[in-house]
Order: structure tokens, then sequence, then C-alpha cells
């Protein structure tokens, strides 16, 4: 077996259960865009092009709601910037791969591909870079046949899902507790839930969304500033 077939092997095997979980959850995905009535290739393109997880279910359910782009602008944004940390702590694992695998890099940091290239262990005999780019690929490979085939077999069989709807909402839910779960302060989770459903009652769903995220952004910048100033005392006024 050459070099090059026990780095693809290897990945291969640390990716597989990734692969697994996102090929489940894509094929989800798929049939949602299936029942909202998009042909298949809808969900295939949209996951090989925007390869974001829950954004795809954001931007899938909007584009049967009303025409609000700064919304989904605001929330794919927000729902996103957590890709922004992941990259800061790949940037040496990262640094002095080929410009073609550093664009693959960067464009499949996923989640899950993140903590799996985070806490791998290459063997010496093994190119580490090379590993990382083929996780990266499978896991992306397996996102968008997902899409395709929950897409391909909703239109094969013509069938609609009851319930299938529920889908991004169970999957917020499911994000939102396993984040809850691992924070020491649940400060972002409380004032979130009570920030929302005030400006939900007040403000109304067409526009709750940007009051929400203003509001929150408002919060955060002056918890920043707090702790700054508990932290450097003399540097703040």
């Amino acid at each position: 077996m050459s070099e090059k077939q026990s780095e693809l092997k290897f990945a291969f095997q640390k990716a597989f259960p990734v692969m697994i979980g996102y090929l489940m959850l894509a094929m989800g995905y798929g049939l949602y865009m299936h029942n909202l009535g998009f042909s298949f290739w809808f969900p295939t393109i949209m996951a090989a092009v925007i390869y974001g997880g829950s954004v795809e279910f954001i931007v899938a359910s909007r584009l049967v709601a009303r025409f609000a782009p700064w919304n989904v602008f605001l929330v794919t944004l927000v729902v996103g910037f957590r890709q922004f940390f992941y990259s800061l702590a790949m940037l040496n694992k990262y640094r002095n791969t080929s410009i073609f695998q550093r664009l693959i890099l960067i464009f499949g940091e996923s989640d899950e591909t993140f903590s799996v290239n985070y806490a791998l262990e290459v063997p010496t005999n093994l190119k580490t870079k090379l590993v990382y780019t083929y996780v990266t690929i499978f896991n992306y490979l397996a996102w968008v046949m997902g899409a395709f085939l929950g897409g391909f077999s909703g239109h094969l069989l013509g069938i609609q899902l009851r319930g299938l709807n529920f889908m991004m909402t169970a999957l917020f839910i499911v994000l939102f507790l396993e984040q809850f779960l691992k924070e020491q302060s649940h400060l972002s989770s409380f004032s979130g839930l009570i920030i929302t459903t005030i400006s939900l009652l007040v403000i109304g769903k067409t526009y709750f969304l940007l009051v929400t995220l203003s509001f929150l952004v408002v919060e955060y910048a002056i918890k920043y500033y707090l702790d700054q100033k508990r932290v450097f005392p003399h540097d703040i006024d």
C-alpha cells in the first residue's frame, strides 16, 4: 500500500463516524427541502455551495417565507460566526499547506471537521496536512451526498412526510441544549430566551429578529467592556 493510500485510509477511518452522522442529517435536510416543494437539485447545490448545516435549514425556510434579506443575513452571520474562532484555533495546524489545500480546509471547516482535525494524532510516517485535507473532503462529500439522497428519495417516491417541518426547530433545540450543558455561565442562554421572547411579543414576528440581535450585540459589548475594566482597571476609562 502506498503512502498516499495509507493517509487516505487513516483519514477515512477518523472521518467515518462524522460521515455517517452527516449522511443521516443531510438526508433529512434533503427531505425537508422536498417537503417545501423544491426539486432534488436545490438541496444538493445548496449543500455543495453553502455547506453550513443549520444555515442551510434557515435558508430553506426563508426561501418560502416573506422576503427579508437582512434577517437572513444577520441570522446566517450569527449562526456561522463561530467558524471564525475555529479558523483561529487551526492557524498553526494548517500552516504551510498549498493554496489548493488551504482553500479546501477553510471552506470545509465545519464543527465536526474542526473537532476531528484539532484532536487528531497523525502517525509520524503519514503527512499530517494531507490527512487533515482528506478528513475535510470526506465529511464534505458525505454531507453533499446525504442532501442529494434525501432530496432525490423524496422526488423519486413523491412522498410528503408529515411533521418534517419541525426538523429545523428540533435541530436548534438540540444545539441550544448542547451549548447550555457546555457553558459555565448561562448568561447568553437566559438573555437570549428573555430578549427574544420580549422582542417577539412587542415588535411582532416580522422584525423581532433584528431587534433581538441588536440588543444581544449591545449586551455583549457592555459585558466585554465590564470584563476588560475588571481585568485592566487602569487601562479602561
